[in-house]
């Protein structure tokens, strides 16, 4: 009752920016019949929480490689809405900060309205994703026809602080073995996926940074192969917003669940 009365005020929170009826949904494991993911038909969608400095820097360059880009301000208490609309792009936002799992819901329950979308590219709104590598999962989906590709930093891991790499290394470690799937980097947030996963992804228990990992799960006992693309490893100024304590805490309680649920099936 709590999760389902959280989904309603979410959605009292933010209106659709795009008019239209929801496009046609297909089974989440097929591949065959899966289109080529192009700049047309990929949706970047950038969850940003306190980003002024950022957010329109990156929104401009990732419209150089997608035609459609979607900000969602998760109830940020700076100028991160207008400066993302500055950058000529459609923005919702949360009244309050619901987190990062909760403003990619909001962002995907808006673009399922949109038939022209195939795919959804998420990226973050602090740099830490470069727009420049998109094209690297347009290709890797096109090539492999995976419904789901993830970015993988662990080929370049010399500017990634050692607690961070430690962190991961076990993280994607338990998450491949719990999903079934080797995923060389289930942390990182640079993500694309195909239509099919749009509801289940939109329906997600979690709201958190723990979202991220759910949806692994989801598309792995969905049937779905999950991919990987290389993509670099950048720290900059960025500021993590992952709490150690209490993002743990959400953690575990997420394997506790997929492990009692069981393995995931095998992937498509």
């Amino acid at each position: 009752m709590r999760r389902a009365l959280t989904s309603t005020r979410l959605r009292r929170q933010v209106d659709s920016p795009w008019p239209g009826t929801p496009g046609p949904r297909a089974s989440p494991g097929g591949r065959r019949d899966q289109p080529e993911a192009t700049r047309s038909n990929v949706a970047a969608l950038i969850p940003a929480y306190a980003e002024e400095r950022h957010i329109r820097d990156v929104v401009t360059r990732t419209r150089r490689h997608l035609d459609v880009v979607l900000v969602v301000d998760d109830g940020s208490p700076d100028r991160t809405a207008d400066e993302a609309r500055a950058a000529g792009v459609a923005v919702l936002r949360h009244e309050h900060n619901a987190g990062k799992g909760a403003a990619i819901k909001t962002g995907l329950r808006a673009l399922i309205d949109r038939p022209d979308v195939a795919f959804v590219l998420i990226l973050d709104g602090d740099g830490q994703h470069r727009p420049e590598e998109i094209p690297r999962f347009l290709a890797v989906a096109n090539e492999v026809r995976a419904a789901m590709v993830v970015g993988d930093r662990m080929g370049d891991v010399r500017t990634m602080p050692l607690v961070r790499l430690l962190t991961n290394r076990v993280m994607s470690w338990t998450v491949s073995g719990l999903i079934g799937q080797p995923v060389p980097d289930t942390q990182c947030g640079f993500r694309l996926f195909a239509r099919p996963l749009f509801p289940p992804f939109a329906a997600m228990a979690t709201s958190a940074f723990d979202a991220e990992t759910e949806m692994l799960a989801i598309a792995a006992r969905s049937g779905c192969a999950i991919a990987a693309a290389r993509v670099s490893t950048v720290y900059d100024d960025q500021d993590s917003r992952i709490s150690p304590w209490r993002d743990t805490v959400r953690f575990l309680r997420l394997m506790n669940r997929l492990a009692r649920t069981g393995r995931t099936g095998e992937s498509a």
